[in-house]
């Protein structure tokens, strides 16, 4: 749980340092990184979906993960956690805390590097990627903070919970998460990853939260076209 702890506090600690920096940056500026950051998300996350070895589990898995997260309407609820957080913790403007959270703890969680490092980190006591990937949040944690406010802060605790699972029952999940598990699992991620970019610059309005289930559906999906030779 180390290199989850690191990033845990790294979110935090880049997360302050933005509001404190963020106080002498002008409106104006503050747009304007945030739609920059906006465009390299969707970088990101084309670069992530374009490895996939098959689209068909790309694509089966955002059709039934949104079945499922509509059904049980998770990006409601995502909202709803937000608000009450905002409402405890926050004097911010309406809605602008619970954007900052809900964001942030999708970008913090969706990806590769938050599953395999976590592995890393329960299996193998390996900390490299998520000491690395501490480092990324963290720095963009100073300019998400600076933009949105302090419910980026926030972000670090699903990130938490998140990774620390996979790293306390990594034992259970090796033989499942294979790399070609891995690879699809982060396509799926990336689409949902560009789907957040198109939804920080305001382009269309995207219910991330209710596709989430789409990255879990990719295990079966991929696990059955292997044992029928079709992967």
């Amino acid at each position: 749980m180390l290199g989850t702890t690191v990033n845990f506090f790294a979110i935090i600690v880049g997360g302050f340092a933005g509001i404190i920096f963020g106080k002498i940056f002008p409106e104006k500026l503050k747009a304007t990184l945030i739609q920059g950051l906006g465009l390299t998300v969707i970088a990101i996350g084309l670069q992530m979906a374009l490895k996939t070895g098959n689209i068909l589990v790309v694509i089966a898995s955002l059709v039934l993960g949104g079945i499922i997260g509509e059904s049980i309407d998770i990006e409601a609820r995502l909202n709803n956690f937000g608000q009450y957080l905002e409402k405890t913790f926050s004097r911010s403007g309406q809605g602008k805390f619970t954007k900052a959270f809900v964001t942030t703890s999708l970008i913090y969680c969706v990806g590769a590097m938050a599953i395999v490092g976590a592995l890393e980190d329960g299996l193998k006591n390996n900390h490299s990627i998520l000491f690395a990937k501490s480092a990324l949040d963290g720095i963009t944690a100073i300019i998400f903070s600076s933009s949105m406010g302090i419910g980026v802060l926030f972000a670090a605790i699903p990130v938490f919970l998140y990774q620390g699972c996979i790293a306390l029952f990594a034992g259970l999940l090796q033989g499942v998460l294979s790399d070609p598990v891995v690879t699809e699992i982060s396509a799926v991620g990336g689409l949902l990853i560009l789907g957040i970019g198109i939804n920080m610059l305001g382009i269309k309005e995207i219910k991330i939260g209710n596709l989430l289930p789409g990255i879990f559906i990719a295990i079966p999906l991929v696990i059955i076209l292997q044992h029928f030779g079709m992967y």
